[in-house]
C-alpha cells in the first residue's frame, strides 16, 4: 500500500479517536503529527540527501535540548552539535563515515582535557561522549537504512499512539518507576500498531517489529532517566503536545540502530 495512503489515514483514524477522547493534549499530540509528518516523508522521499537534511536538522535540536538536560559546557555543546550536524551528511557521502563515531566519542573528551578541568572533566566528557553517540551516531541511521527509513518512522509514530491506548485501556503492571506512567499493556499497543503499519507499508518482518518494540521502550526510559536526573518533566516545552523534540524523537533514537543492524 502506498505510503501516503497509509499516513493518510493512519492521521484520519487517529484524529477521529482524538476527537472522541476529548483530551487536550492529545490533540495537541496530533496537530503536530499532521504537520511533521508530510515533512518527514518528503524529505525521506529524496533519498540520501534529504535523509541527511532530516537526521541533522534533528539532531542539532535535540543536541541542544540533551545539552540544557546534562548541563553541558559551551564548548562541550558546540562539538556535540557539530559532530550532529555533519555525522549524517558523511553517511550520505559513504555509509564508513559512522565507523568515527567512537573517535568522536573520544574526542568529547578534549574540552575538558584542555581547559584542565579536574573536578568535572570526566562527568563532561562521558555525557558528550553518550550524547555524541545516542543523538549523532543513531539518527545517521536515517541516511542507512535507505527505502525502509521512512516505514520505521511511520511504525515508530503509530506505536507511540497506540502505546497510550493501551496504556489506558488496558493499563497492567508498571513498566518502570523511571516512567510510571508506562505500563505493559503500552507496550502491547504499541507491538500491534508497529505490526500493522510494517504490514500495510510492505515490511512485514518479526525482527524490525522486535526492533521497533524493544528499542522504542528502551529509547523512551533512556530519556526519562535523563529527564529524572535533571529534575524536569520535558526536555523542551516548544512542540506542543510533546514538550521538546527530544520528547518526540527519543524512542527513534534507539530503533533506528536496531532497526539497520536487523535488516542489513
Amino acid at each position: 500500500m502506498s505510503a501516503a495512503y497509509v499516513v493518510a489515514g493512519a492521521l484520519a483514524a487517529g484524529g477521529v479517536g482524538v476527537a472522541a477522547s476529548g483530551d487536550s493534549t492529545l490533540r495537541r499530540r496530533w496537530l503536530t503529527w499532521a504537520v511533521t509528518a508530510p515533512v518527514v516523508g518528503g524529505l525521506l522521499a529524496l533519498g540520501e540527501p534529504g535523509a541527511a537534511a532530516l537526521a541533522s536538522g534533528l539532531g542539532v535540536v535535540a543536541s541542544c535540548e540533551y545539552a540544557r538536560l546534562a548541563r553541558l559546557a559551551r564548548a562541550d555543546r558546540a562539538l556535540l552539535v557539530a559532530a550532529a550536524a555533519l555525522l549524517p551528511v558523511a553517511s550520505a557521502m559513504t555509509p564508513r563515515a559512522t565507523a568515527v563515531a567512537p573517535w568522536l566519542a573520544l574526542l568529547a573528551a578534549v574540552p575538558a582535557i584542555a581547559g584542565a578541568d579536574r573536578t568535572n572533566g570526566l562527568r563532561r566528557a562521558a555525557l558528550t561522549a553518550f550524547g555524541v553517540l545516542w543523538i549523532a551516531w543513531s539518527l545517521s541511521h536515517l541516511v542507512l537504512l535507505g527505502g525502509t527509513a521512512f516505514a520505521v518512522c511511520a511504525a515508530v509514530s503509530v506505536a507511540d499512539v497506540t502505546a497510550w491506548c493501551g496504556g489506558r485501556w488496558i493499563g497492567g503492571p508498571r513498566l518502570s518507576r523511571l516512567s510510571p506512567n508506562k505500563t505493559w499493556g503500552g507496550v502491547a499497543g504499541a507491538a500491534l500498531g508497529a505490526a500493522l503499519t510494517l504490514r500495510l507499508l510492505g515490511v512485514p518482518s518479526y525482527a524490525l517489529l522486535l526492533a521497533v518494540v524493544v528499542g522504542g521502550v528502551l529509547g523512551d526510559l533512556l530519556e526519562s532517566m535523563a529527564k529524572r536526573e535533571a529534575g524536569v518533566k520535558d526536555a523542551g516545552s516548544w512542540l506542543p503536545g510533546f514538550g521538546g523534540l527530544l520528547d518526540r524523537v527519543d524512542s527513534l533514537l534507539v530503533v533506528l540502530p536496531l532497526a539497520w543492524l536487523v535488516t542489513s
